[in-house]
């Protein structure tokens, strides 16, 4: 058995309650994967992309009762040489045969005020959709997972005075006939950070040009947020899983007011 071979291994083993069974939770639970579905695996060379990349690969290959294809393609927004080659190098290692190709976001993104990575975001997922339908794929998968779910379901509410959360599934809006998936949506980071550590894997962080960083921006808001689930978590174990289910139980009966599209509602019309 070579590396590739072991690392493929200890998802369904080693890792099967932590990762492999959530992930395979989530595919069910949100009717992710459609038979004939061609999905692109978008890497950005970090670690949550590449465990995705390696679920995905092993369920297409022995476990899917559904039949699907893949296309794994990775997007040069405009990194340094050792970025992009560190990202090739690590297709390969994990044998993900796929495409590289390149897009001017940082060029773009380095001319505007404030913060880029909402725009940086915003164009990265444009680029990717129309590289995905022009590989004749219906839908391209991300790495998003259970944390980023929480955290963006609190940023929200604390930054945008809006409670909404991450969807684990989306229609595009701007290329129609294409969704988004997240299959990692019910696993947790510190796992796939164990599963990394675990087969002596390297991946990168932060390989933004604008921020010039290798890693995570500790003045974020986002990380603002990671270091106070971090403090609730010390008293509540189960505050991830409380505001997670906080999004499937809402009582529109103690709710001001809610809105779908521009269709808005307040308790008064009921009142």
């Amino acid at each position: 058995m070579n590396t590739c071979q072991q690392i493929e291994r200890s998802l369904i083993k080693t890792y099967r309650k932590t990762i492999w069974n959530p992930f395979i939770g989530a595919l069910k639970e949100y009717k992710m994967i459609a038979p004939g579905d061609r999905i692109a695996v978008c890497l950005s060379g970090g670690k949550d992309s590449f465990v995705l990349a390696k679920c995905l690969q092993e369920l297409q290959r022995h476990g899917s009762e559904v039949p699907f294809e893949l296309e794994f393609i990775a997007m040069d927004p405009g990194y340094r040489p050792e970025n992009r080659q560190k990202i090739q190098q690590l297709m390969t290692q994990l044998d993900l045969p796929g495409h590289i190709f390149d897009s001017p976001i940082f060029s773009v993104v380095e001319k505007q005020a404030g913060s880029p990575c909402y725009l940086c975001a915003r164009m990265r997922r444009g680029y990717l959709y129309k590289y995905a339908q022009e590989l004749g794929c219906n839908k391209i998968a991300l790495g998003h997972h259970f944390d980023d779910v929480i955290e963006t379901t609190l940023m929200s509410m604390l930054y945008a005075a809006e409670m909404r959360t991450m969807m684990p599934k989306l229609h595009s809006t701007n290329f129609p006939g294409m969704e988004l998936i997240r299959p990692l949506y019910m696993v947790r980071e510190k796992d796939i950070t164990n599963w990394s550590r675990y087969n002596g894997l390297e991946f990168l962080r932060c390989a933004c040009s604008v921020t010039d960083s290798s890693r995570e921006d500790s003045g974020s808001k986002r990380a603002e947020v990671k270091a106070l689930l971090t403090e609730l978590r010390k008293t509540n174990k189960q505050i991830d899983i409380n505001i997670f289910r906080s999004a499937q139980n809402v009582n529109l009966e103690t709710i001001l007011s809610y809105h779908k599209g521009e269709d808005y509602h307040t308790f008064l019309d009921e009142y």
